[in-house]
């Protein structure tokens, strides 16, 4: 029988199937509907798989690995730039080794839908020497699971899938496998490779290093990655993970008159690239996000046949790849569908009706008069749409957690009156150490924690920092008096303003906690959220 699931969904199932224990993540789009998934699976309820979120990507990877270091196979999901959070925990890891297999699902944003770069991950696969896999189609994500377990305990290896927006969220019919029993714990026969003091660690990275030939050689003979060779010897291509689809529907009925190799694990198969390359007069790389396979083939290959993709022109070098882009590269051009943005007039992002961070806003912008431009730093959530909104009363959106590391930076400036405006997940994620810097300098800013209840952009989850902001304030340092809350609703408006105001001319580190539960909360979620605060505080 076949199930009609998400891309995303085929990831959390086959790794559920794959006998996972546990899954690590942090809410981030496109990522967060695998963690979603497994959280209401009813078989990883009766599984006992751990699925609750955690605070940030980085505590995320780190708990994985405690699993993996007992045996048990361990999954963590992020999004992109939540990777650079975690990448300290992968580069470690990736030396040390692992125990219990560990995947890494990443998923990558082309054409930026939801996130502030569109950075390619597997360069991140290839900084830390660790297997890469690329799913084409939802029906690899899921089969990609159970190789990937496999392969990550074969090579000690973590093991990174990296997924993509258009893959993540569209849906196509699989077939699931039978489900693979869980590990027992088993606890590493040598845990000093685990202790990466600088004897053990030179040992490891040696180690990794010499694993080279067998990444090279899983690769050679994935079956993920296929070369057929046509006797038109005019265009080779190389379609990597989700190009293939483009290029398919594209030459999809003539495909016997070009050669394709499908790449889907990496390092990159130098064997079949090369023999694509000697048969074909010339070759084009698809590949969504970054030219990286394009680049390797000019590294590598001579240079006495052209080769094409992004760093040649023929492909955009920014955005996201569509059947049209690849049609273009491959020189057919008839037939063009009209993109989306042509034919429905583009609607830029507005916050919820009746969304606190609104009301929140319309007091900063009041201030602005007395307080001076330009000087309120921003930070990843829906407030970010402080950013485009009328009252636009937010400069800065960075990454999460540096609204009140630049109020502080601007702060050491010489700048007066800098505000920071960050979310209460997003202040538990990476605010907390900033907040604590500006507590040891007595820094003159001013914090303000929108707290909505709730992870609210990607899909309202429940945030950890529920209950606790005043209690972690107060255990930072920040000063009872100068920790101070608000409720952000039109009736309120005049005493917000002159709280916000009195804070803002304090010359140290105040706190104002604007409380108020998100409009997308259900009556349910809101009371049971109620009751946990009152049994916080």
């Amino acid at each position: 029988m076949k199930n009609l699931v998400l891309g995303n969904e085929a990831v959390a199932q086959g790794a559920i199937d794959a006998g996972i224990s546990g899954v690590y993540a942090y809410p981030g789009t496109p990522s967060t509907e695998i963690t979603e998934y497994i959280q209401k699976s009813k078989i990883a309820k009766e599984l006992g798989i751990h699925s609750q979120w955690s605070v940030n990507e980085k505590t995320a990877m780190e708990a994985a690995l405690g699993m993996s270091y007992c045996g048990k196979r361990s999954l963590t999901v992020m999004k992109h730039v939540g990777l650079n959070v975690a990448s300290d925990a992968l580069m470690n890891m990736s030396v040390s080794g692992i125990n219990g297999g560990l995947v890494i699902v990443v998923a990558d944003d082309p054409s930026m839908h939801s996130s502030q770069n569109e950075q390619d991950s597997r360069f991140y696969g290839r900084f830390a020497r660790i297997p890469i896999l690329e799913p084409a189609h939802q029906e690899e994500a899921y089969t990609m699971m159970h190789y990937a377990f496999d392969l990550s305990e074969e090579l000690q290896l973590p093991v990174l899938v990296r997924m993509v927006t258009r893959l993540s969220h569209s849906r196509t019919g699989i077939e699931f496998r039978e489900r693979r029993a869980q590990n027992g714990i088993q606890l590493p026969v040598n845990t000093d490779r685990f202790a990466l003091v600088p004897m053990n660690a030179r040992k490891q990275y040696k180690k990794l290093v010499r694993k080279k030939k067998k990444l090279l050689k899983a690769s050679e003979h994935s079956r993920f990655n296929k070369l057929e060779l046509s006797s038109d010897k005019k265009l080779g291509i190389i379609a990597c993970g989700i190009g293939l689809n483009y290029v398919l529907e594209n030459i999809g009925e003539n495909i016997e008159f070009y050669s394709l190799l499908k790449i889907s694990q990496y390092p990159i198969p130098r064997k079949k690239i090369k023999k694509l390359y000697d048969h074909c007069e010339e070759v084009l790389v698809v590949e969504e996000g970054f030219p990286m396979v394009e680049e390797l083939l000019k590294d590598f290959l001579d240079r006495d046949k052209k080769i094409r993709g992004k760093l040649s022109g023929d492909l955009p070098p920014v955005g996201e790849l569509d059947p049209n882009i690849v049609a273009e590269g491959l020189g057919l051009y008839q037939d063009r569908v009209p993109e989306v943005s042509e034919i429905v007039m583009p609607r830029p992002p507005q916050l919820c009706e009746g969304c606190g961070h609104s009301d929140l806003f319309k007091v900063i912008q009041e201030l602005v008069p007395e307080t001076g431009d330009k000087k309120v730093f921003g930070d990843i959530g829906c407030y970010a749409l402080g950013a485009i909104t009328p009252e636009h009363p937010v400069n800065t959106l960075i990454d999460m957690g540096a609204s009140i590391t630049m109020a502080k930076g601007a702060a050491d400036a010489g700048v007066e009156n800098a505000i920071a405006v960050i979310g209460d997940s997003t202040f538990a994620h990476s605010g907390m150490t900033g907040l604590l810097e500006a507590v040891v300098e007595n820094s003159p800013i001013t914090v303000i924690i929108s707290d909505n209840s709730a992870v609210a952009m990607t899909g309202a989850q429940e945030s950890l920092a529920v209950g606790r902001i005043r209690n972690i304030c107060l255990g930072i340092g920040v000063e009872p008096e100068h920790v101070r809350t608000i409720i952000p609703l039109k009736k309120n408006h005049k005493s917000n303003v002159r709280t916000v105001r009195e804070e803002i001319g304090y010359r140290g580190v105040s706190v104002i906690i604007s409380q108020r539960p998100c409009v997308r909360l259900s009556k349910d979620l809101k009371e049971k959220i109620k009751n946990k605060v009152a049994s916080l505080n």
